[in-house]
């Protein structure tokens, strides 16, 4: 099995409307990748996104991003007139998104849509409301009640709905009960679209590899619903939250500030709320990375309240035991495990035991900030494992090589044997097509030699990410037979 793809976020394709869409576009991506020889589309979590527009600080683990609904295919479904958004301004720089116009402007014109599809569907609606009863309810109501509350989180809310007294509840329901028949008719709309670009994919043999957060936002309907899963203490507020510990690209770690899991807790029912969580994933996804692997063999806590991440400490989570009761509930699953930073001997065999194939960063070889060393360069690979350039927390290749060490970047010159400005980010992703790795994952910025301009996060910094979007007309048939060749020359066409 030797297997490629590209690591491209939904939100960065294309589009007139201010952000990458389950539409046109993404189908046209579709058949990039298979004129180019690709076997899997990776995308970012695909939840939607709260303060900081993070992808991985969702309001849900199981519901999807409005933003990710196509106007356009709305409008030929009969559910919007172009009239109604083709004249709001979405934003003025095509190559970024502007979350701000987007939630200021897309939840009036999907309210349009909503009311139409509701007299055009009805019993498909009620069909799905039914069938995702167990995690919509609570959904549609959370983000009905952050409407009522103009956003605040629901560590705010009076009382009686912070801790889900149930009359407060049954009263939120019939008072909101027009803004949970919203929410709950945007999940149709885009689940309706979802599965029918995922429809596409199966039909090319494209697989899609999704990604999941090890951790929720404490902001979210996951927390406010299941608050028992969670380290909380008896006023609902987290007693320890997570994060990294200080290394070489942070003096004071990263304080990431979700809720940990209380594995004991959870561990009492065989972890059913984890097992639920990923068993929808895959509804979404033929494959699965993990982010932060290394979480459930030991996890960082830092105390609630802290400024930063220095003053955490190492706790112990749930090891081999969560991942054979996963396996015992839903089969086995190809599972991807991000087992990046500060990994020891029991996280190695923690990804041994599962047999998951772990990952590996060509910067990581070269890069001492990071500490990787040579387990990261190509000719130390083992065949189980993703190979990546970067991933979405890194420079893309071409900004890599401006930004780094001098000396770091010398030596990967001379490992790869890139020549100063021609080309090297197709340097760099030959020295992974021609390794040992099961899978290639490249970023659609390295396809496209783009610079620092197109990095997608910066960790530990908060604005002026998740925004990178490719121009119409990024990608044609000549880069895409430029693609499938070197999937001929390496041996990775399927």
């Amino acid at each position: 099995m030797r297997k490629a793809g590209i690591l491209m976020p939904i939100t960065s394709l294309p589009s007139p409307w201010g952000v990458g869409t389950l539409g046109e576009t993404a189908r046209e991506f579709v058949d990039f990748l298979k004129k180019a020889g690709q076997s899997c589309w990776q995308v970012l979590p695909i939840g939607p996104t709260g303060y900081g527009d993070s992808p991985y600080q969702s309001f849900s683990s199981f519901a999807g991003n409005p933003y990710l609904i196509d106007l356009d295919d709305l409008s030929e479904e009969g559910l919007l007139s172009p009239e109604e958004y083709r004249h709001i301004s979405w934003g003025e720089d095509p190559a970024r998104t502007d979350y701000g116009l987007l939630y200021q402007h897309r939840f009036q014109v999907l309210e349009k849509a909503v009311k139409r599809m509701e007299r055009k569907w009805p019993e498909e609606l009620e069909e799905f409301c039914e069938k995702e009863k167990d995690w919509l309810n609570d959904y549609a109501l959370f983000m009905a009640l952050k409407e009522k509350f103009q956003g605040d989180p629901w560590s705010r809310w009076p009382r009686p709905l912070r801790v889900r007294e149930e009359e407060a509840v049954l009263r939120a329901r019939g008072e909101l009960a027009n803004e949970i028949r919203f929410w709950k008719g945007v999940q149709f709309l885009f689940f309706r679209q979802w599965e029918a670009l995922k429809d596409l994919t199966r039909e090319k043999g494209i697989s899609i590899i999704g990604d999941i957060p090890i951790y929720v936002a404490e902001d979210s309907a996951d927390v406010w619903a299941h608050p028992e899963q969670f380290q909380m203490d008896e006023e609902l507020r987290p007693r320890k939250v997570a994060g990294c510990p200080p290394d070489g690209f942070s003096a004071t770690g990263q304080l990431w500030g979700n809720p940990l899991f209380d594995w004991e807790k959870m561990g009492e029912d065989g972890y059913r709320w984890w097992i639920e969580r990923i068993s929808f994933q895959f509804r979404f996804y033929d494959i699965l990375r993990i982010d932060h692997f290394r979480g459930f063999e030991s996890y960082y806590a830092i105390p609630y309240g802290a400024e930063d991440a220095s003053g955490g400490s190492w706790e112990q989570g749930p090891g081999l035991e969560f991942f054979r009761r996963l396996e015992e509930a839903v089969g086995r699953k190809q599972i991807i495990a991000e087992d990046l930073g500060f990994i020891t001997p029991p996280v190695r065999r923690l990804l041994e035991d599962t047999g998951f194939p772990g990952m590996k960063l060509l910067q990581f070889g070269f890069d001492r900030r990071d500490g990787g060393g040579r387990v990261y360069q190509p000719h130390n690979y083992p065949r189980n494992c993703a190979a990546y350039v970067g991933t979405h927390d890194n420079d893309t290749a071409l900004g890599w090589l401006e930004t780094a060490d001098p000396e770091d970047v010398a030596l990967a010159r001379e490992y790869l044997r890139l020549e100063k400005g021609k080309e090297e980010n197709w340097g760099m992703m030959a020295a992974l097509w021609g390794s040992p790795a099961d899978w290639v994952i490249v970023q659609m910025q390295d396809v496209l030699g783009l610079g620092t301009e197109a990095r997608m996060n910066t960790p530990s910094t908060l604005g002026g990410n998740w925004q990178w979007r490719a121009l119409p007309g990024s990608w044609d048939d000549g880069l895409a037979a430029r693609l499938r060749r070197q999937m001929e020359v390496y041996e990775r066409l399927q």
